[in-house]
């Protein structure tokens, strides 16, 4: 996860402007000082290169706390800042928080409201975000460590929460369904931990190319400076579901209150999964359009298209493969998952490939839910159909 190799990635996968990732990190500041240097108003390039992406400088930290009645809570938290300036002065006060030097994402023993207090004291503009907000163990509303509301977490801080990300296992249509959270605007990223994984979920602006542009219109919620939020299926993200992984048992929200919150084969908790947590909280019936609500889009890694209609292991040979030779020859991958024409796509790409992303821009597939940590199974050709497609290709040859 260097500059370097970020850079190259974000051009592959058609990303505009991407996070530098883990500014706290005094080695990987050093480099972000280093390799970048300044291009649109708090947004950096990479240094002598003539690429189009921008860098914007993001970390993500852990607090792990006791609130009022010694209940133990776990939240990450994502920083968004407008300038080495204010990275290098946050970080001067979170030195003394923890030990930034141990880890990309550094845990500090204090309450999420004091990040709050600590960011708007050293920068006005440094942007705050709860991260992946249903998450069972390290998130604001999730169902292990978590809080019931942004007030019961954030206390007086509240009004300076703007933005929730919604994560890999929630959309907006399920974030919707909660009231509390109307008053703040829905964004995605991409979680990426590894190369191959960024754009898997985007934030889609129509703004210039300005820090202070994005995240006005992250405060405004204004659809035509925030045009949409790109999500993965929730379904195919590891926590959706309930679940216990070690006995290998996914369990609807329904099923885990049958079995109260056992699971059914070894008798142990259960881990409870964002469509339960959601449920929960929500006051409002699936799919409640709000007023004002910016529009998502639901795709699927192309990685997990081809593994798929191929028959193979997404990380096979066959699937690397075959991933270069359509963006080699289509453009990024998400022009291919967005844009590319149907008449295009049948011409350049394998025909079960083609067929499988026409699928999946139609919601024409289903999912095997993730649960307790593992990811779900999408089927967007079945078996039957891959068999029928080769029959005749044998039969010819």
């Amino acid at each position: 996860m260097t500059l370097a190799e970020l850079l190259r990635r974000a051009e592959i996968k058609g990303i505009d402007v991407i996070g530098t990732g883990d500014f706290t990190h005094p080695l990987h500041f050093k480099a972000i000082q280093n390799e970048l240097e300044p291009a649109e108003p708090g947004l950096f390039r990479y240094r002598s290169s003539k690429s189009p992406v921008r860098f914007l400088l993001t970390a993500e930290v852990c607090n792990i706390f006791y609130n009022r009645t010694k209940q133990e809570k776990r939240i990450h938290t994502l920083l968004l800042a407008p300038s080495l300036e204010a990275v290098a002065a946050l970080n001067a006060q979170l030195a003394s928080w923890g030990h930034l030097e141990e880890d990309g994402r550094p845990v500090f023993r204090r309450q999420a409201k004091d990040l709050v207090k600590l960011t708007r004291s050293v920068h006005p503009e440094i942007f705050l975000i709860p991260a992946h907000l249903w998450t069972p163990w390290y998130s604001l509303l999730g169902s292990h460590f978590g809080f019931n509301s942004l007030e019961e977490c954030f206390e007086e801080e509240t009004p300076a929460i703007h933005a929730i990300e919604t994560g890999l296992d929630s959309d907006p249509s399920m974030n919707r369904r909660v009231p509390q959270l109307d008053g703040v605007t829905c964004v995605s990223f991409s979680d990426a931990h590894s190369p191959e994984k960024i754009g898997r979920e985007a934030t889609v602006f129509g703004t210039a190319l300005n820090y202070h542009e994005m995240v006005n219109a992250v405060h405004a919620r204004d659809p035509q400076k925030l045009l949409y939020t790109l999500e993965v299926d929730s379904r195919y993200g590891k926590y959706y579901w309930d679940g216990h992984r070690r006995c290998e048992n996914r369990l609807e929200p329904a099923e885990t209150r049958r079995h109260k919150y056992l699971c059914p084969v070894c008798k142990q908790k259960t881990t409870l999964g964002v469509k339960h947590r959601v449920e929960t909280l929500a006051q409002r019936p699936e799919n409640f359009i709000a007023p004002a609500s910016i529009p998502y889009k639901i795709t699927l890694p192309l990685e997990v298209i081809l593994a798929d209609s191929l028959g193979k292991e997404a990380g096979s040979k066959t699937v690397e493969n075959e991933y270069e030779r359509l963006t080699t020859l289509l453009g990024s991958e998400l022009d291919i998952l967005l844009a590319v024409s149907e008449e295009t796509l049948k011409l350049a790409a394998h025909p079960l490939v083609a067929e499988a992303i026409l699928a999946v821009r139609e919601g024409n597939y289903t999912v095997q839910p993730g649960f307790d940590g593992v990811w779900g199974k999408p089927c967007i050709i079945s078996q039957e159909r891959r068999l029928a497609y080769s029959r005749p290709q044998m039969e010819m040859f």
